[in-house]
């Protein structure tokens, strides 16, 4: 489960009491560290937390002391995991620099909605935010969806100067899809602006309903990702077989690909993969996802090759298309099949997990190669 996930119970429950809370932010790094700038803790007064801003090491720390650190608002604070004479003081063994940006539920609260919101709608989201100053923790936020309003810090409220400066920060890292460590004049002071770029919840769409999509789900929920469950088979596609699924829902395969789903609604960012065992099943959605509008990040088909050139012909003519050797190669470039890694997979959990290797590496563009191998530019490569 991903951060937010851990999280949001804990705020909404904070929330509906009306009791503060502090939120731990990590900024900025320096050297190795287990966690990476946009990881969250959230902090309760009865000393309930949620999330992680390292590998363990260092969030009892950061409770012991986020509560009178916060107490005159926001600030960055640095921890080391490696003292100068070469000790760890918080037993870590990354040696690093971690830089956390707490602060209590006045600035943090329409953070967490704007947050809260973006996870829901999987969208992607740009957080401009102050990191020193006078006004730490003002923000500003580009993506949000449209019914969810403007995400604005009680600081900026007080003072707008600055504001259009934020917010075209915010939108030139929504653009890049990159996190941005930026400056920008505030009050006539060059001051330093961290904008968290959040790609949309990754999105995987398991077209099967069989056993051997469970442990799919099962990985793929453990990631956090939202996961949907279709098969043309009622008695299969049910939420009682899938009750950790984010949506189950029986296709209409006989109308297929002529009336595609009205639920189905996959991101360009998505993944999906076909794995009915039955063949008919297995052309009528492949014919479904070629005429998409847009190419999903990732459509692996279960099987040897052989029978997806045969569902890919089979697909053509469905779409009413010739079932040129050029057609249906190009279509094979455009997807992984047979899905999967080769990792020496035999159980149902093994392929998933080679299946669920596979989606990561091409959702990260990540090289998929041993870390030991990954040639670091400028630091070493952590474990993530």
């Amino acid at each position: 489960m991903t951060d937010l996930e851990h999280i949001l119970p804990l705020w909404r429950e904070l929330e509906s009491a009306g009791a503060d809370y502090v939120l731990a932010t990590v900024v900025a790094v320096e050297g190795s560290s287990y966690r990476k700038p946009g990881a969250r803790m959230l902090l309760a007064q009865d000393g309930r937390r949620a999330g992680t801003v390292s590998g363990g090491c260092l969030e009892a720390e950061v409770a012991r002391r986020a509560w009178w650190l916060t107490a005159n608002g926001p600030a960055v604070e640095r921890y080391s995991t490696e003292d100068d004479d070469g000790e760890r003081p918080y037993g870590s063994g990354c040696g690093g620099v971690v830089f956390l940006l707490l602060e209590r539920r006045q600035t943090a609260h329409p953070l967490m909605i704007a947050l809260e919101s973006a996870f829901n709608a999987r969208t992607s989201l740009a957080i401009a935010t102050v990191l020193d100053g006078s006004q730490i923790g003002r923000r500003r936020v580009a993506g949000l969806p449209e019914d969810s309003g403007q995400c604005v810090s009680t600081t900026e409220a007080r003072n707008g100067l600055g504001e259009f400066e934020l917010q075209e920060l915010a939108e030139t890292a929504l653009d890049r899809r990159v996190s941005i460590d930026a400056t920008a004049h505030l009050n006539g002071a060059l001051t330093r602006v961290w904008v968290d770029f959040r790609a949309a919840r990754p999105g995987l769409w398991i077209f099967s309903a069989g056993d051997d999509a469970k442990p799919l789900l099962h990985l793929a929920r453990q990631l956090g990702w939202f996961v949907a469950v279709a098969d043309g088979r009622s008695h299969l596609a049910t939420r009682e077989r899938f009750p950790a699924a984010d949506a189950v829902h029986v296709l209409p395969i006989s109308e297929l690909p002529v009336a595609a789903p009205a639920h189905f609604r996959p991101l360009a960012t998505d993944a999906a993969v076909v794995m009915t065992h039955s063949f008919e099943q297995d052309a009528r959605v492949l014919a479904s996802l070629l005429a998409l509008d847009f190419p999903l990040a990732y459509l692996g088909v279960l099987g040897p090759q052989r029978r997806t050139r045969e569902l890919l012909g089979e697909a053509a003519r469905l779409l009413h298309l010739a079932a040129t050797t050029d057609r249906i190669d190009r279509w094979l470039g455009q997807m992984h099949a047979p899905t999967g890694l080769d990792l020496g997979s035999e159980t149902p959990a093994s392929v998933a997990l080679s299946i669920l290797a596979e989606i990561q590496q091409a959702l990260s563009a990540a090289t998929g190669l041993p870390l030991r191998q990954v040639r670091a530019f400028s630091a070493p490569v952590a474990q993530r």
